[in-house]
């Protein structure tokens, strides 16, 4: 073991090969709050790439509805368990106001590397994991729009009552795809150094030439996002759509484009990027960069699960009306700042928002012009103040992609016809 720098957990943590970063990776960050649930994502990337014999139980992306659903079933409430019984102590996280270089604070806990040397003696795990049983791949929408009631009991929906900032009975989309990590457990534990990571853009593959269908990497993988495929008997796994973001789709027009799933996200939960990466694996600044915005600067979307230690790179927006506490366990303690941030976002962030799923081309920048004051309200916390900014967004070679305003446009139709609303 090695130790490679974790900028997600604040410290240095162990991994089986030194650090070898990408120029730039490939990142993304969902917006939970806006999820539909509609499967729309789960659809366009079932009939682009695993429509075939032998992948009928394959979802590379998937929306599962949280706290009790899950696919494979329950893949998050078993590893939390298997961290638990390897780390008794259960340090976790320290104040999120501890020293170190960490933008949530020091996670002192055992990743899954660290347990599994910490529990060598039951098996030799390069890191730590387990495979699913057939069954739990067979249902992907399993407990989907099931919420928790009072006392945990689930199918129990209050309509009345409900108020922010946690809601009594509750749930939440969880939309998945691979994190093309930057320390991926896949890649660690396979014997036969079939997985690799793109340089030019971080995107995790498998070589399936050289793949022999062992399943370690099904076994490693925290968020269970490498699948066994039968028929080959090889492994498969998002690809991240990498001839659309070299630009070589069709339509693309040689520009950089965002994955399947991204592009036909009908809730405008999607934002899909590049960020450029030093040599410690640290994020390069770039301040205009509307990933590095709302992870580095703004600090309101989080990656999924970071104390598995594998620094993802899929964030986050939070959903806002559930209990703090699951929020904490899933997303780490930078929640209550991001929920808050949100909730009440200052002029930047919220134009920052609209760019969103305006375009399928992949924003490398933008730039905000002001506009008029259009609304203004007292709140709780003091005065809330709405400005109709316009926000524009630049392509990889600096050209104008598009550019959209705050305050979107609303249009009466004019009650000419019998079925006009």
């Amino acid at each position: 073991m090695t130790h490679v720098l974790n900028w997600q957990l604040g410290r240095p943590m162990e991994y089986p090969y030194a650090g070898a970063y990408p120029n730039r990776q490939f990142a993304f960050v969902f917006n939970t709050n806006r999820c539909l649930g509609c499967q729309t994502c789960t659809m366009a990337c079932k009939s682009t790439w695993t429509f075939g014999k032998g992948q009928e139980a394959m979802w590379w992306a998937n929306v599962e509805t949280k706290p009790y659903g899950g696919y494979p079933r329950q893949w998050d409430a078993r590893l939390l368990e298997m961290l638990d019984e390897a780390d008794p102590e259960r340090i976790g996280w320290r104040d999120a106001e501890a020293d170190g270089f960490g933008p949530y604070g020091l996670y002192d806990g055992k990743t899954i590397f660290e347990a599994a040397r910490a529990r060598s003696a039951k098996g030799p795990q390069v890191a730590l994991g387990y495979l699913p049983a057939d069954e739990d791949w067979h249902a992907p929408n399993l407990y989907e729009d099931v919420p928790v009631g009072p006392g945990g009991v689930s199918g129990i929906l209050h309509r009345e009552g409900e108020s922010l900032p946690v809601h009594r009975t509750w749930f939440f989309y969880l939309a998945r795809i691979c994190n093309h990590c930057s320390y991926p457990a896949c890649l660690a534990a396979c014997p036969r150094k079939a997985i690799y990571k793109r340089p030019e853009d971080g995107v995790v593959l498998i070589d399936q030439e050289r793949c022999r269908g062992y399943r370690k990497c099904v076994e490693a993988c925290p968020y269970k996002k490498s699948m066994y495929r039968g028929t080959t008997r090889v492994s498969e796994k998002c690809i991240a759509c990498f001839p659309r973001l070299e630009g070589r789709d069709p339509d693309a027009g040689g520009r950089p484009t965002e994955t399947r799933c991204m592009s036909a996200c009908i809730g405008q939960i999607r934002l899909q990027g590049l960020v450029g990466i030093g040599k410690d694996g640290e994020w390069k600044e770039d301040r205009k960069n509307p990933i590095y915005y709302l992870v580095k600067v703004a600090k309101v979307a989080l990656p999924l699960y970071p104390q598995f230690g594998t620094q993802p790179n899929g964030y986050y927006i939070p959903p806002r009306w559930v209990p703090r506490d699951y929020l904490v366990q899933m997303f780490g303690p930078g929640v209550g700042h991001a929920v808050e941030a949100y909730l009440r976002p200052d002029r930047e962030l919220l134009a920052v928002l609209q760019l969103f799923r305006k375009s399928n081309r992949i924003i490398f920048r933008y730039e905000i012009e002001p506009g008029p004051k259009v609304w203004e309200t007292e709140r709780a916390d003091g005065k809330f103040e709405l400005y109709d900014d316009t926000v524009i967004a630049f392509g990889e070679d600096g050209k104008e992609l598009f550019r959209t305003k705050v305050e979107e446009p609303i249009y009466v139709r004019p009650a000419k016809h019998l079925n006009s609303i």
